[in-house]
């Protein structure tokens, strides 16, 4: 078994040559008729409609309070061994949970920050420097994937607990430094499942209003650091792919050498995106410049899409064991719902977990190639709408391609 994750490795089988294939050729075939036969004018530009914020809700953030402490007391009370409740709990519920809770709830996250309920409406001493962005949370999202991925030991317990640690001390240490806006820019948790939000079919500035989720992604806050975020949440989740291969198990390699192989996944994916969103004419060179961060919010479908079809089994058959450690957080052997055993509902059906796998990164890459189309038509003067879209979109195809190789391949 794979040692990845702390938990032992994903569960994912790799997906057939074949689906592989066919799913490349729709996205290829799809990008191009975007490119060619969708409309001629922007359709996503206009914000939509909002109301007034809705009140903040105590209950959830009674349930957030309630659940981290119950984490915690798992992860630093608990086992010391690959046992423990903890690890299940950061790696799994915290980590790849993010993500579908994110689309099916908005950025309820907020919400069940406890942080954010410790810090209450406190403005802080100083206010936070708007060039440092979301620099922070991609330090913090870089750290979290780094111990994941890359540390000499992902499942050691102690090195969990040392970055739940530091974790803490920054979440409160910068709330109270510079209040709620901390945890908008450097929170990473908080970041991601706010970025995410926005593609949200069924939430809408925290109401329950199903809607199409593509006009409410370029409301994605473009601030300094936004790729090197979303640059990460890709980069790093080709990287676990990749280092799960016969080819990258096969070596013995250095810790230096798999944190420099992770940081290369993430600088290849943001360096290609910068360079594709500017690879157009017709602009001055300072808009030229903002183009990276403008088109960033195209690139969350397909983080979405790739993290969904690479974790899918990884949540809901790894999740099951990882609940029932949580049920047991002091590892007393307490069993409450009878002795707990692992289904594999997914990975018993591989042909249907390859077709799902390869349609969420097609769905994703879809959504991709529509977003960055329909902003390029406002931002590109009218010469340069078409030529100025190819780089990109041949990236979005690489991407995919990558992806599905990737997941073929393992």
């Amino acid at each position: 078994m794979i040692q990845t994750h702390g938990l032992g490795g994903p569960t994912d089988l790799p997906i057939p040559f074949l689906y592989a294939m066919v799913g490349a050729s729709w996205a290829l075939t799809i990008s191009f008729a975007v490119l060619a036969l969708a409309w001629k004018e922007p359709r996503f530009t206009r914000q939509p409609e909002t109301g007034p914020a809705p009140a903040r809700r105590p209950w959830l953030a009674v349930v957030g309070v309630v659940l981290t402490a119950w984490v915690l007391i798992a992860l630093f009370a608990g086992p010391d061994g690959s046992t423990n409740g903890g690890l299940g709990a950061v790696y799994i519920f915290v980590w790849v949970g993010l993500v579908p809770l994110a689309l099916v709830a908005g950025h309820v996250w907020r919400e069940l920050s406890p942080w954010r309920t410790l810090i209450g409406s406190w403005r802080g001493m100083w206010a936070y420097p708007e060039r440092l962005g979301y620099w922070p949370a991609a330090a913090g999202l870089f750290a979290f994937v780094w111990l994941e991925l890359a540390s000499p030991d992902p499942g050691d317990v102690g090195a969990v607990r040392i970055w739940v640690l530091l974790y803490l001390v920054a979440m409160v240490g910068g709330g109270l430094a510079f209040g709620t806006r901390w945890f908008d820019r450097a929170d990473p948790f908080d970041v991601y499942s706010g970025i995410i939000a926005q593609l949200s079919p069924l939430v809408q500035d925290g109401r329950w209003r199903p809607h199409n989720p593509l006009r409410t992604l370029p409301q994605v806050p473009v601030r300094p650091g936004l790729v090197a975020v979303l640059a990460i949440l890709l980069g790093s989740t080709a990287y676990d792919s990749f280092s799960a291969s016969q080819f990258w198990q096969s070596r013995t390699l250095s810790t230096l050498q798999h944190t420099s192989t992770l940081l290369g996944f993430c600088l290849i994916v943001a360096v290609l995106f910068v360079l594709a969103a500017r690879a157009t004419g017709g602009i001055t060179a300072t808009d030229r410049r903002a183009l990276p961060g403008m088109l960033a919010h195209s690139l969350v479908p397909i983080v979405v899409g790739y993290v969904s079809a690479h974790y899918v089994t990884y949540l809901l058959e790894k999740g099951q064991a990882a609940f029932f450690a949580m049920l047991d957080p002091l590892g007393r052997g307490w069993e409450p719902f009878g002795d707990p055993s692992t289904q594999y509902f997914l990975t018993q059906h591989t042909s249907w977990l390859a077709g799902l796998k390869v349609t969420l990164v097609v769905v994703g890459h879809v959504l991709a190639v529509i977003a960055a189309h329909d902003r390029a038509l406002a931002l590109l003067p009218r010469a340069h709408r078409l030529s100025g879209q190819l780089a990109m979109l041949l990236l979005m195809v690489a991407y995919t391609f990558t992806g599905l190789y990737l997941l073929f391949s393992v």
